[in-house]
This record gives C-alpha cells, structure tokens and sequence, in this order.
C-alpha cells in the first residue's frame, strides 16, 4: 500500500446520509470570555496550552500556569504576564475562576483533582480554545498534516492585508517568534486538531481542509470514523470552506459540502501552474475559476521561499481562503514572498565539513515522503539525502508500520531508531524493528540501518554524514534535539 493512500477500497460516502442531516448546529463556547475571569493552564509548557494562556492573558484575563519541568517556551509565557509555577499543587486552582488542561495531563493530576472537589469549572483544551473562537470571526485550518505551516501563512496574509488578525498556531512562527497573538481585530487563524476531537467543538466561520489520512485511531478506532468526524465538521459550518482537490478523500468530502477546492490539478477552483523549483524554493502561477463552469483567470505569480511541493499546496490553500474573504491577491503574494517557515518544518539547524543539519516535524509515512520528495527536488544540489526517523507513540506503529515501506524512498540512506512513547504503553513486540523490516523487505537493495541507542545513532549519524549530504531528522518526539547533538559530535572530534 502506498503511503498516501487511505486505508479503504470502498467509496468512504457510499451510503452517506444527506448532508442535512448530518449537519448540526454550531459548537456553542462554554466559557463567555467577554467577561473578566481568573484562569489557570495545567501543562502551560506545552506548545497548544502555551498558545492558549498567552491568546488568554492578551485578552486582558488574569491567568497562571504549571508545569512538570521548565520548558524554554515559559519565559515567553511569563513575558505575556502569566504567573507561572514548575511542579503541581493543588493551591494554584483555589479562587480561580476555570482551570484548563489538554488531554495529555492525567485526570488524577492533583490540580484537576482539586478543581473538580472545590466546584471550579474544569476544561479541556477544547473547551477553552472554543470559548476563545467565540470571541472573533475564527478560519481554522484542519486535516492530517500541513495544519501548522497552513495556518502559520494564512495569518500572515491577513496580515499583510492590514486585518489585524489574531492567531493560536501549534507551533512557533518563524516570522513573529510566537505561536499566539491576540489582537483584537476581527479575524482570529486558528488550528483546529482533529487528535481528539477538537476540531468538532470549535465555533468557526470558515476553514481550510488539507487532507484525511490514516491517524489517531487511538480515538477513532477506523478510518472512516475519521472521516465521518471531517464530515460532521464540514457540515457545521457556514462560511467559506476550502478543500484540497488533490487528496481524494477531501475532494469527495469537498463536494459533498459545495466546498471551493484548491491544488495542481486542472479541476481545482484555485489552482498552481507553471511550477518552478530552483534554490530551495518554488515560483508559480495562481489561476481561479471565478464561479463554477467559468474558465480560470490569471491572478498572478508566487515566489514561495520553501522547499517541497507540499508547501506549494499550503501557500496555495492560504491563499485560495484569503481570496474568499475578500484579500487583494496583491498582499497574498506580498505576504508569502516573506514567509520564513515555522519551528520544526523543514528547519536548518546547521551545517559543518559541507553537510546541511535538518529538523523535522513529519511522523507519518506521506509526510516523510513529502520531506524527502522536497529535499531531492529543492534544487540545493544535495548529493545523498540521509533520513533519521524516530517512530512515536507504540499505538500508532502497531496499526500502520507496514505504510512505512515506502515513505524513504527518496533517501539514500535509512536510519531508525526505536519508538518515542509519548505516554503510551509499550506493546510486546512493538519497536522500530517493524519499519525497518518493512522498509527492507519492500526495498532490498536500500542502505536502511537500525540503532535502538541515542547514543549510537548519534556518532553513526556524526562520522557517516559528508559534504554535499542534507540529514534529515524527522519525528515528534526528543528527536528535535538531535541535530544539535550531531553538530556537537562532529565539531569535538
């Protein structure tokens, strides 16, 4: 199987019901946040709840947070007037109005525990990232990947075009160093996360859907739970909605709910052409169907600087969503000519005797194959493209570690390491040796090489790599570190 292909032979809408009646009102925000409330943030340190305690103190609330370690993200916390505490304690919750936590702190956490016993309103991450989309007329960004780097433009171009819009990122951008910002302004760019469900809770005006892959069946169960949840969300919402054509999934899901979509396909309403790739970066032409059965119109030229044609399709379906809502292509393309990426998307860490040092979020099979399709064809001159993947979470490899076979095809050279748990539970015969007897089965003659150790990955990694090679570290776990440690390596021998 592919690794870009959906799990399923069968038609995912054959038998659907009308959308009527799937269609349901839109989320209502249980916390009225146009009032004044003390607010506290179990896990601030991560990177969706630093997000939301920096959104919720610019919006002038009174807010604290705690944290198992001192992560680097919580002086930026603590420069929004957060009061943050390291270490849980049930006091931090007493006279506080509403305590919110993602669904990675435990409910036995002893803030919640005390929250729940004294009657203060608890909320999941959802919860509260819905009672902030009420405060503003919110565009989200969803689907399995691109979520991030997507929405990280789509506020640029706003932006750009002087809306002044607020945002709440799951990651850093590169452009504003944050990950949140609350403005004010009408507009507020959101990623709305589909991991638990999310993405159904939130209040939201319009959004931009970039794929439906194989992911979380920890909360799904199947796939086409999955896509029933892309469905649902779809049909709740009012505005504009933007889908990609090009993911086969999206483009059904997409007219289903009379979608615009965008992608290369000649179909597409938005749609990119004579694409360019030189430098490590894209050139290429934005044409729009002005109303359905019209031909395209020209709007103009984009200079993206980014490497991977995935990126062509993000920047593309930024600006496919501001052009609905009125945006001048003019700024659209002012505003992606500037983009300077997001934290771990394709991030060069460094380069030493020759040899470029790269970090990456991707952690499922098409991502992989779109990094490395992107650095191949990026147009660097790379001589080897080296991959460094550390699998996660022990749940997800046991249902998908035979759609890894394919993901490295466009490496020279394969490195595995075990499975990052992210808090799950190991399973017996579960590790990165799946993969790496998937990918060496499915590919013979591939250099693929297994080492379990940080430590021996590390000075593999370090003597192996040589001028002209880009090294890849890919995942979403401890691996972001691993670039620096390989640096270090090279530069003490």
């Amino acid at each position: 199987m592919s690794p870009t292909t959906p799990p399923t032979t069968t038609d995912p809408f054959a038998g659907a019901p009308d959308i009527a009646a799937t269609a349901r009102r839109m989320p209502i925000a249980p916390l009225d946040l146009s009032i004044p409330h003390r607010l506290h943030v179990v896990g601030v340190g991560g990177p969706g709840m630093s997000a939301i305690a920096i959104a919720l103190a610019e919006m002038g609330h009174d807010v604290s947070g705690s944290d198992l370690r001192n992560h680097p993200v919580l002086e930026r916390v603590r420069a929004a007037r957060v009061r943050v505490t390291v270490g849980h304690q049930r006091a931090l919750v007493h006279g506080v109005d509403a305590v919110t936590a993602s669904t990675a702190v435990p409910a036995h956490n002893v803030e919640l525990e005390e929250a729940r016993k004294t009657g203060v309103t608890v909320l999941r991450r959802s919860g509260m990232l819905a009672s902030i989309c009420a405060r503003a007329k919110s565009l989200a960004v969803a689907g399995t990947h691109g979520k991030t780097t997507t929405t990280s433009m789509l506020m640029l171009i706003l932006a750009e075009a002087r809306l002044r819009p607020s945002f709440i990122v799951g990651g850093d951008v590169t452009d504003v160093g944050t990950g949140a910002q609350w403005s004010g302004g009408e507009w507020l760019v959101v990623e709305a996360d589909e991991s638990d469900g999310t993405h159904l809770e939130l209040p939201i005006h319009g959004t931009i859907l970039t794929n439906v892959e194989t992911d979380h069946l920890d909360h799904y169960g199947s796939f086409d739970a999955i896509v029933e949840s892309f469905d649902t969300y779809l049909a709740q919402i009012s505005g504009p909605k933007v889908v990609s054509a090009d993911d086969p999934v999206a483009r059904g899901l997409a007219a289903r709910h009379g979608a615009v979509t965008y992608g290369l396909g000649p179909d597409a309403d938005v749609r990119a052409v004579d694409v360019i790739a030189e430098d490590g970066s894209f050139r290429y032409v934005v044409e729009r169907r002005p109303a359905e059965g019209a031909d395209h119109v020209r709007l103009g030229e984009i200079d993206l600087p980014m490497r991977g044609i995935y990126n062509v399709k993000n920047s593309l379906a930024a600006a496919a969503m501001a052009l609905e809502i009125g945006v001048d292509f003019a700024d659209v393309a002012a505003a992606l000519s500037r983009f300077g990426g997001v934290a771990r998307r394709f991030d060069v860490r460094g380069t030493d005797g020759g040899a470029t040092f790269v970090d990456d979020y991707a952690h499922l099979p098409s991502e992989i194959d779109a990094v490395l399709t992107g650095a191949r064809d990026s147009g660097d001159g790379w001589k080897r493209v080296i991959a460094v993947f550390q699998p996660n979470r022990f749940n997800r490899i046991a249902e998908i570690w035979r759609e890894y076979q394919d993901a490295f095809v466009n490496a020279d050279l394969v490195v595995l390491t075990d499975i990052y748990s992210s808090g799950t539970t190991p399973i017996p015969g579960v590790t990165g040796k799946l993969i790496v007897n998937a990918v060496a089965e499915a590919h013979p003659d591939a250099r693929v090489v297994w080492l379990p150790r940080r430590s021996d990955l590390v000075s593999f990694v370090a003597g192996e790599a040589r001028a002209d090679d880009v090294v890849i570290s890919m995942g979403c776990g401890d691996i972001a570190s691993f670039p620096t440690e390989v640096l270090d390596a090279r530069r003490a021998r």
